[in-house]
């Protein structure tokens, strides 16, 4: 068994293995500066592995290195304080730190992290690589897309569907769709980017239609998109 990641978060995961009596050969990372982890030898990347678990919080960096490694299982990690409904399914790989939740029927997807005290309620369905950081509140009937972040202390409604690689900030509050791609922060959460996306599509309507300058200015000081501006 082995951890991939020689980081903070790879302590918390070697750690969690020690509490379910899961013996730990050693930690692979790729940095030649470290030997050493808790008392674990260090070593660098082969590739091949009989069992392993990738401890890298960022979900696309998790995502690539999954993809290019060989191992014969991955190791789901569920804290002994978690709870996790039987009937809540959660895939290979996956990571449940201390005091988390997965409530009836939700689906994790794999190599996800639900993070300390983070909670996932029923009939949710949470992507791959997806990271639900800690404190972070899903409610019931969500579904995030893979390789998106939920980040520390997030809200986010019941029924409410975030897009693929997306970020959500800490301490935001989801209340409506979030499409993929997208920064949303705040309360409620907002794109961040949302001013200078219209921006662009209102320059290329003004090319294209002749939109005057003062109806530009007048968009760019309203908060809504531009749907709701023309």
């Amino acid at each position: 068994m082995i951890v991939y990641g020689a980081s903070g978060h790879g302590k918390v995961i070697v750690e969690i293995l020690e509490v379910l009596g899961i013996s730990v050969d050693f930690i692979v990372d790729d940095n030649p500066a470290l030997s050493e982890l808790l008392g674990y030898e260090v070593r660098r990347n082969i590739g091949v592995y009989e069992e392993a678990v990738v401890a890298i919080g960022s979900c696309q960096i998790r995502k690539k290195i999954v993809e290019g490694l060989q191992v014969r299982k991955w190791v789901t990690v569920i804290h002994p304080t978690a709870i996790v409904s039987s009937r809540a399914k959660v895939g290979e790989g996956s990571v449940l730190m201390a005091n988390a939740v997965v409530n009836s029927c939700a689906v994790v997807g794999k190599h996800c992290i639900v993070n300390t005290g983070a909670t996932v309620d029923h009939d949710c369905r949470i992507g791959d690589f997806v990271h639900v950081a800690p404190g972070a509140h899903v409610s019931g009937g969500v579904t995030v897309g893979d390789g998106s972040w939920i980040g520390v202390g997030a809200s986010v409604k019941q029924g409410v569907r975030i897009g693929r690689n997306c970020m959500i900030g800490a301490g935001a509050v989801v209340i409506n769709d979030i499409p993929d791609e997208t920064t949303a922060v705040g309360v409620p959460a907002k794109d961040i980017n949302l001013k200078d996306k219209n921006m662009k599509k209102l320059k290329s309507v003004n090319k294209s239609g002749g939109v005057k300058s003062s109806f530009l200015r007048v968009v760019l000081q309203l908060d809504g998109g531009l749907s709701d501006a023309a």
